[in-house]
């Protein structure tokens, strides 16, 4: 399905939007301050059965709508009442409000990315009633938000000194923080400017991007495809800006933005049996929505209920059936056995506690919270929720086109197009093999991005030193003797990046992290991409030594490739 047919219906709304508004409007920035002076409502004890249910404008929001029976009231037949639960959903997208609504005992759960939940730490830290339990992580955003930028900026590098906007509070600021760290970056080397709202409005990032000193937003992905003329290059037509791209969706990005249910931790306490029925209720929708969405034309008595209603809470349009599969189909949903590997392995770089690190890190730059205390975990026994394997890590693209991809980018010399990122590492003359104690932060590094851009594709690419054919040309050695030269080299610097691939993946078992093997491709340029430059058609040759070792590297490139539809296979 075309992603423009996908929002079909949001676009129609955007189109009359952008026309009557963006045209004279202009975004009113606001200052965020800590959560903790923004809200003031007392703590009260929980009120009884039904609990209002706050669930969020976000596609694995439907497992929980069809766990609820698809219906506004547990259903008698849902499999909440299954388990003798009854809610009230409720569709909170502010989440100041939904902290309202918890303190007071309104509803004993809140429902939010990782990076909200913590943006609270320090309201809740000191009201040791209300301390938000993590008892289940929905989804990873896995397409649905994305990073666009003006013609002016390349790689997250570029972002430095640029201005950004993007919603205060909202599911976007981790977002922000990741991708600037893993280009060097903190916030404080770029401006922002903050925003009260999501999308809709003339005070959303979607707006703000109109603006001559605004270079990048963070939006949501029906934004992003608004803004780029359908996910393209914006021509300046419609809704587009022009020169606008994306230059990342977490499609690529697709370990950065988790989706999480939080619980009281007095009501957890005393409810602990309730809080895992809930659980587990959770975890059996959403397997049964994904058989749902994958069998469509043998299910459509339950699945069609489920698509209006949803369309209906979440988009205030039932008919919005189209959009409702977008809103899916940009989430990876979580079972169980994903859950026990985000809440007990202490090796896998995107556990919750790592990302919750990263996120206070960042809110604390931007002054948002003292990072002092990070949210509690539920200490489940994964077994009793039905866990019953290790977490297994699938290939998730195809090897060969993959390979075919990067080949054509090499030739036509544009590896740099779509670049995220880039790294190098240095060898010795004549090394062929990289012992990874000598270059354990270089393959820590290559572990951390592997794991946090899970949809990108990571080029491993060799390069080698030109003196030798260069020597040999001076000595007046045949074209014959000068190709076979240039031969050898691309061949020693494919082995080279064969063999520091091999390292890295032996090291991150070593680790207890499996990676994909599939997601890494290799180039050996041998010496047509030097350091020192090109003399016509030749590498300059190198004036010192540091220059001559400055050839013998490994650059490892992260780029993304979400235009080649059939190069990731979704799990």
């Amino acid at each position: 399905m075309g992603l423009m047919k996908r929002y079909a219906s949001y676009f129609a709304a955007l189109m009359v939007f952008a026309i009557s508004t963006h045209v004279v409007a202009k975004p009113k920035y606001i200052d965020p301050i800590p959560l903790e002076q923004l809200i003031t409502t007392s703590v009260s004890s929980v009120k009884n059965q039904p609990h209002a249910l706050p669930v969020i404008t976000w596609g694995a929001d439907i497992n929980t709508i069809y766990a609820n029976g698809s219906q506004a009231i547990t259903s008698a037949d849902s499999l909440f009442a299954s388990y003798g639960l009854k809610y009230t959903l409720k569709r909170n997208d502010t989440f100041s409000d939904q902290l309202s609504h918890y303190l007071s005992g309104q509803t004993p759960y809140l429902r939010g990315t990782l990076g909200m939940i913590n943006a609270a730490s320090d309201l809740l830290a000191n009201k040791p009633a209300v301390q938000p339990v993590i008892i289940h992580q929905l989804s990873w955003s896995s397409g649905g938000d994305a990073l666009v930028v003006k013609p002016n900026i390349r790689t997250v590098a570029d972002l430095k000194g640029k201005t950004i906007a993007l919603q205060a509070y909202g599911p976007h600021v981790d977002y922000m923080g990741a991708v600037l760290k893993d280009a060097g970056l903190t916030p404080s080397d770029v401006m922002i400017k903050w925003l009260p709202d999501l999308t809709g409005t003339d005070n959303s990032p979607f707006s703000a991007l109109y603006e001559d000193d605004v270079d990048a937003v963070f939006v949501i992905l029906p934004d992003a495809l608004a803004l780029t003329s359908g996910g393209t290059v914006g021509t300046g037509v419609e809704d587009s800006v022009k020169g606008a791209k994306i230059l990342m969706s977490t499609k690529t990005a697709n370990r950065v933005i988790a989706d999480v249910y939080a619980v009281r931790a007095d009501y957890f306490k005393s409810h602990r049996a309730e809080v895992m029925n809930f659980v587990k209720a959770l975890n059996t929708a959403t397997a049964e929505v994904k058989t749902l969405f994958t069998n469509t034309a043998n299910t459509s008595a339950q699945l069609t209920p489920l698509l209006t209603y949803s369309a209906d809470l979440l988009l205030d349009s039932p008919d919005a059936h189209e959009d409702v599969k977008g809103l899916y189909a940009d989430a990876e949903h979580l079972g169980i056995n994903a859950n026990k590997q985000l809440f007990t392995d202490k090796a896998y770089p995107r556990n919750i506690t790592k990302v919750s690190q990263e996120i206070q890190s960042t809110l604390k730059t931007l002054g948002l919270t003292s990072a002092t205390q990070l949210p509690l975990l539920a200490n489940w026994d994964f077994s009793q929720l039905g866990a019953d394997v290790a977490f297994s890590n699938k290939s998730r693209f195809n090897s060969e086109r993959v390979a075919s991809v990067v080949a054509k980018k090499q030739q036509q010399n544009s590896l740099e197009d779509g670049e995220l990122f880039s790294f190098e590492v240095a060898f010795q003359p004549n090394q062929n093999k990289f012992d990874p104690q000598l270059y354990k932060p270089e393959f820590l590094r290559v572990i951390e991005l592997a794991s946090t851009y899970g949809g990108a594709v990571i080029t491993v690419e060799g390069h080698s030193d030109p003196l030798k054919y260069l020597r040999s040309k001076k000595e007046g050695e045949t074209g014959v003797v000068l190709n076979r030269i240039k031969q050898s080299n691309r061949n020693i610097s494919l082995s080279r990046a064969q063999s520091v691939k091999e390292s890295v993946l032996v090291f991150a078992t070593d680790q207890g992290v499996a990676l994909d093997s599939s997601q890494f491709a290799l180039v050996g340029h041998g010496f047509g991409n030097p350091k020192t430059g090109m003399c016509g058609g030749d590498p300059c040759a190198p004036a010192t030594e540091a220059e001559w070792r400055s050839n013998m590297r490994v650059v490892f490139r992260i780029i993304q490739l979400e235009a080649e539809s059939d190069v990731f296979q979704p799990l």
